[in-house]
């Protein structure tokens, strides 16, 4: 039991969070009343809890020699010997096969979904990760195949949800707004000459990402604000007024940005939405004003 225990935290649950996004098709395709729907969204975003898990814990197993020279990351199952390696490697296989086989159940377009989930993960882990601007690029593209799988998911209960390239675009650059926020709070914690633990940091600067930072707020911004007006948007719910929660998104990524920079919180995204309650208000009032525009 205390080895399960152990392999459950290197599932890192705390990071489940990030697969709320599977749940971005169901409410935008206005299916939040259609109850096989929003079961399908239940049981995805488990899928996907379950996925990312695996991926931490082969992740983990690959990066065991350098997570022990980190002063956090050492504490890991794995790094710190908690976890055996060879236990770690039977479990992830065991948990990837009944990820790969719930999500056969759940239909073969989600079970592709999460197949290109894990590719692409051995993608990062094997070669993206150690490219700067790839690595973080990497990352956003984990966050579109899972928006994507969210309404792949749906498919077999509501055939005619589909979801906008606006959005994934907005999901792509939002998470290489936050992934280059983690990048920068690792690199002015480590500083120069102590990467060792994190070697793609040598390809970065303060100005560089500073830059990358302000470049990809501002095309999240402007992804969003696009699509709230776009002719196809507007016709689809009926109106326009999803205009007026551009606020929302604008000062939760401004409160984002004041925790990065004032309070050097970058370096866990996750803890940020968990912990910080005027962002948790931000997100929740973007939900809610969102759901009450466009309809159930």
């Amino acid at each position: 039991m205390s080895v399960l225990m152990t392999f459950f935290e290197n599932l890192r649950p705390r990071q489940w969070t990030k697969n709320l996004l599977l749940f971005a098709g169901v409410i935008f395709a206005r299916e939040l009343s259609n109850t096989a729907c929003v079961k399908r969204a239940i049981l995805g975003s488990l899928v996907f809890c379950f996925s990312s898990g695996v991926v931490y814990v082969f992740n983990d197993i690959a990066d065991r020699d350098l997570d022990r020279l980190h002063p956090t990351k050492r504490n890991r199952p794995i790094a710190s010997g908690r976890l055996a390696t060879s236990a770690a490697v039977k479990m992830g296989f065991s948990l990837l096969i009944l990820c790969l086989a719930s999500a056969w159940a759940l239909g073969p377009l989600f079970l592709a979904g999460v197949c290109g989930f894990f590719l692409w993960n051995w993608l990062y882990t094997r070669w993206l990760k150690s490219v700067p601007v790839l690595d973080v690029t990497g990352i956003g593209m984990s966050f579109v195949i899972r928006a994507t799988s969210g309404v792949l998911v749906l498919l077999p209960a509501c055939p005619e949800v589909s979801i906008s390239p606006w959005l994934l675009l907005c999901t792509f650059f939002l998470s290489l707004f936050l992934g280059f926020c983690k990048r920068r709070d690792e690199y002015m914690k480590m500083g120069p000459g102590k990467n060792e633990t994190r070697p793609v940091l040598k390809g970065y600067s303060e100005p560089m990402l500073n830059a990358m930072i302000g470049v990809s707020l501002g095309l999240t911004m402007m992804m969003y604000g696009l699509y709230t007006v776009w002719p196809d948007t507007v016709e689809m719910f009926g109106t326009n007024h999803l205009i007026y929660t551009i606020p929302f998104v604008l000062l939760g990524m401004g409160r984002y940005l004041f925790l990065v920079y004032k309070e050097a919180k970058g370096g866990k995204p996750h803890d940020i939405l968990l912990n910080d309650v005027l962002l948790q208000i931000l997100v929740v009032g973007w939900i809610v004003t969102a759901i009450k525009i466009i309809g159930t």
